[in-house]
């Protein structure tokens, strides 16, 4: 059992990651092309490869199926569907990934939000004999909708219209029209055939009018390094250390994930909700010191002054101060079978904090095939999404999901069973 790719350990750490997710009508090959991307890449173990041999062939395929690869549940296997979230790893000499792959069927559409949510680039496929559907429309709002900065679009199937140039121009073109209205500055484009690999590894010969990189140099060279929100300094305290030994009998250091900014040693900073002004003595990680930290490292810091900080807290800087309110509006995709009403009580999550919240009102639904509101104030359904304006029992310190992802999206937990019901996007 053994993958062809090899990294050494350290190679592999120090590698930049991207995570990113497959979006598509139903039988539009996404799980195809991951199953080709990883095949391709040499990205298999041998195990997995002979029991998809077999697979194959016990389901009277031709060649290899490589959608096995990724629907993995045996519902997905007999019905040729994918239906939970897969998510598979991958590595190239250039950066190391994670790909969730999400289901097509508008039923799905809570398990595509899951997959999508921590995405740096979101793969919409289209089906080249069917062009723009009201498939594509919605997953590509709800790319838009989670803020994911770039958008692939991979024309699949080239194979079965002739690899023809006029084709792949015109769906560009529907594309790129609708995609105007969407909140999404970085969209590429590339004809491919994941059943036989055109331009998904590998360069094409059949499409000799394409100029572009194929798939996986796509992946490998997009810039996400300015992804994340490096401007506006936030830390959400999530744990209070303090070890009880004699060697650090007077240590003090507040733990947690950096969600904006940077902060460095010396840094003059303060503390929400109290507004206590302090210093950072020190950036601690295992053993070592740190001279910054930024996004998404996971560290402690240490401050000069003697304060009461607990967890729920945010360190920011003082002349860059989040939105604290108990009054929000906030897009929720809603993921329960029970809806969502007015007047119903949910626990809320937002970075660090833990707070109960009430359901003020629905201003508007959105229907994501045609983008158009829909003014029902009634209930939200399963995978609807809304516009909902709720208050909360004490007041978050909080940005919009589009300037930080991390701090502008909160999920919403019902009471009694303490289960996930809605994920929500601060506007």
């Amino acid at each position: 059992m053994k993958s062809v790719e090899k990294f050494s350990s350290k190679a592999y750490l120090d590698m930049e990651l991207l995570r990113f997710t497959t979006a598509g009508s139903v039988d539009d090959g996404k799980s195809t092309l991951i199953g080709r991307l990883l095949y391709d890449s040499k990205s298999i173990f041998e195990d997995q490869l002979e029991a998809v041999k077999r697979a194959s062939i016990r389901k009277g395929n031709e060649q290899i199926n490589l959608a096995l690869l990724t629907d993995g549940l045996r519902a997905e296997r007999e019905q040729g569907i994918t239906i939970d979230v897969a998510y598979r790893y991958f590595a190239t000499p250039k950066r190391k990934f994670i790909i969730a792959d999400t289901p097509g069927h508008v039923q799905y559409t809570r398990n595509m939000v899951t997959g999508a949510s921590t995405a740096n680039a979101a793969i919409i496929l289209i089906d080249a004999r069917n062009g723009v559907t009201e498939q594509t429309y919605r997953h590509s709002y709800i790319a838009s909708l989670l803020q994911i900065p770039h958008l692939i679009v991979c024309v699949n199937k080239m194979d079965l219209v002739d690899y023809k140039e006029e084709v792949y121009e015109e769906i560009k073109e529907q594309f790129t029209a609708f995609a105007a209205k969407l909140a999404v500055k970085d969209i590429r484009y590339v004809p491919i055939s994941a059943l036989y690999g055109d331009n998904v590894v590998e360069q094409t010969t059949n499409m000799p009018w394409y100029e572009g990189g194929t798939l996986r140099y796509i992946l490998e060279n997009i810039h996400i390094g300015s992804d994340l929100n490096h401007i506006d300094p936030r830390f959400p305290v999530q744990y209070v250390i303090r070890p009880q030994s004699d060697k650090y009998h007077d240590y003090r250091g507040y733990a947690g994930r950096v969600a904006g900014g940077v902060f460095r040693k010396g840094d003059k900073v303060m503390i929400l909700p109290s507004g206590f002004v302090t210093t950072i003595e020190s950036i601690d990680v295992f053993e070592k010191e740190l001279n910054e930290a930024y996004p998404p490292m996971s560290v402690t810091l240490r401050l000069s002054d003697d304060l009461d900080i607990s967890r729920g807290d945010m360190i920011i800087k003082e002349n860059n101060v989040p939105q604290i309110d108990q009054n929000l509006d906030v897009m929720i995709c809603w993921m329960s079978e029970k809806a969502l009403s007015p007047g119903t009580k949910y626990y809320l999550k937002h970075t660090t904090q833990d707070v109960r919240c009430l359901i003020k009102g629905i201003k508007y639904k959105v229907d994501v095939n045609t983008l158009k509101r829909i003014i029902d104030g009634q209930e939200l359904k399963m995978n609807e999404i809304a516009r909902v304006s709720l208050r909360t029992t004490k007041p978050l310190f909080f940005d919009s999901y589009r300037k930080n992802r991390q701090t502008g999206s909160l999920i919403l937990i019902e009471e009694g069973t303490y289960n996930t019901v809605g994920v929500g996007m601060i506007v």
